[in-house]
């Protein structure tokens, strides 16, 4: 007989494995349960992301709502869905903070009303909701060391803007042609660049040095959190360092052909992931 609970958690990885393939390369190196459990924690807030992203417009608020309750559902004990059942289970062994799993829902449904930020300020209290948020979810299972939690979060955090910067940088041609457009404006006025330029897909000099610029600021986020590996369990170290090192390694790959952002999706090879592991085994630090 087929065991409910094993299959849930079978979801939750094939989910996860499928929607961030350069998010979940570190998760394979975690213990058992550790694995099991971030796995629950980001097929949650993924289902959340395709809600507001792949939703017709009209449903969307009202699924995000279904979702909501689906997360109430899970901190009483009745979850309904396979992935809100596995997540329960794992909040057996592990203080996953139900605020990080509602703060994204909101993030996700500012998706859904705000497709510019007109300053970077304004564009980190959206980071804050969406990545900061799983920050908190996953070091509150990767565990931090005795005496170190409140560094651990702050570096997390740093971390978490480092990768979702990254994103923003990487997923400029897959978020203009859904309206959207994540580098602040001001940043645009300030080298000159157009929304038009965006729109067009139309790479110039100008949107050269406005990626430079943006990718140095996600870069030194990275610096920021280098030393996060440190501040957590020993089984956690290695798979922190790799998720931070084959971000760093797509960032590297935008910074050094920018362009290549509106010719798809920039992504790394097999031998550079396999280069990434072999780095961080090593020295576990994320840059």
């Amino acid at each position: 007989m087929t065991d409910p609970l094993h299959e849930a958690y079978r979801l939750c990885e094939s989910i996860t494995k499928s929607a961030g393939a350069n998010f979940s390369v570190g998760f394979r190196f975690l213990p058992k349960d550790k694995r099991r459990a971030v796995y629950a924690a980001y097929a949650f807030c993924r289902l959340a992301d395709d809600l507001a992203d792949e939703s017709a417009p009209d449903d969307a608020p009202a699924l995000l709502a279904r979702w909501e309750n689906e997360l109430d559902a899970v901190y009483n004990g009745h979850a309904n869905h396979p992935v809100g059942i596995a997540l329960a289970d794992s909040l057996v062994r592990y203080p996953i903070p139900k605020s990080g799993f509602a703060g994204l829902i909101d993030g996700c449904r500012d998706d859904l009303v705000k497709k510019r930020y007109e300053t970077f300020d304004d564009l980190m209290v959206y980071v804050a909701k969406v990545a900061w948020t799983i920050s908190d979810i996953s070091l509150a299972i990767f565990g931090p060391l005795p005496g170190c939690a409140d560094s651990a979060f702050a570096r997390g955090r740093d971390l978490a803007t480092a990768l979702q910067l990254t994103n923003i940088c990487r997923d400029v041609g897959d978020d203009v042609p859904r309206g959207r457009i994540y580098l602040p404006l001001e940043d645009l006025a300030k080298f000159g660049v157009s929304e038009d330029d965006l729109l067009e897909k139309r790479p110039n000099a100008r949107f050269e040095k406005l990626m430079s610029f943006e990718c140095a600021r996600a870069r030194s986020h990275f610096e920021r959190a280098r030393e996060l590996p440190s501040l957590l369990s020993t089984d956690a170290r290695l798979p922190v360092a790799l998720m931070g090192g084959v971000y760093a390694a797509v960032l590297e790959k935008v910074t050094a052909d920018p362009s290549a952002v509106f010719r798809g999706r920039v992504r790394l090879s097999l031998r550079e992931k396999l280069g990434v592991i072999a780095r961080r085994a090593k020295r576990p630090v994320i840059v």
